[in-house]
């Protein structure tokens, strides 16, 4: 087994997004194993660097990759716009065939009741994630905090269950085909 490979009947699910947009955080909370609807899954986690340091070798990290977790930071614009700009086509000519789950990171920064302090226009909401999901044809969408721990374990159920979705970002091609760079 090569270094992008993964062990038979686990599923590669790679973290992509800007640096600094919390996809580190998410592994340091997360257990490898994942149930849905009462089946286990082990999934192999994959994170990337997101600086531009690294674009020639951030793809060496997409093969054989099912679902891939395409990050911004609530609390970053930037990230949010470099979704469109940047990772959606990227993972589009690298993985036309992967699915996507577009995650919205580090949601317990948004201004609340009990947090006011922040200018909300500042922040994206989830109104305008679910926009983009849309526009970048992503299976789904799902806002977590690996702080708070709120919605992580949804981040990784919804990657397994986008393997099951016969629309969105690999709009009905098989299971089997995965991301293999040539």
């Amino acid at each position: 087994m090569n270094g992008s490979e993964t062990a038979p009947g686990s599923i590669k699910i790679t973290v992509v997004g800007d640096g600094n947009t919390g996809k580190t955080c998410m592994f340091d909370n997360f257990n490898a194993d994942v149930v849905v609807d009462d089946t286990k899954h082990n999934i192999t986690l994959w994170d990337t660097a997101g600086q531009e340091d690294y674009e020639r070798l951030r793809p060496l990290s997409y093969p054989h990759t099912k679902v891939f977790l395409l990050c911004f930071a609530v609390n970053s614009r930037a990230s949010f716009e470099n979704i469109v700009h940047k990772w959606a086509p990227e993972l589009k000519h690298h993985c036309k065939d992967a699915k996507i789950v577009l995650v919205a990171t580090k949601t317990d920064l948004r201004p609340t009741d009990n947090n006011s302090a922040a200018d909300p226009t500042e922040f994206v909401s989830s109104r305008e994630g679910k926009k983009l999901k849309s526009r970048i044809h992503a299976a789904r969408y799902v806002e977590c905090s690996a702080k708070t721990r709120h919605g992580l374990q949804e981040v990784f159920q919804e990657a397994v269950r986008s393997l099951g979705d016969h629309h969105g970002a690999g709009h009905g091609k098989p299971l089997a085909r995965l991301c293999a760079i040539l």
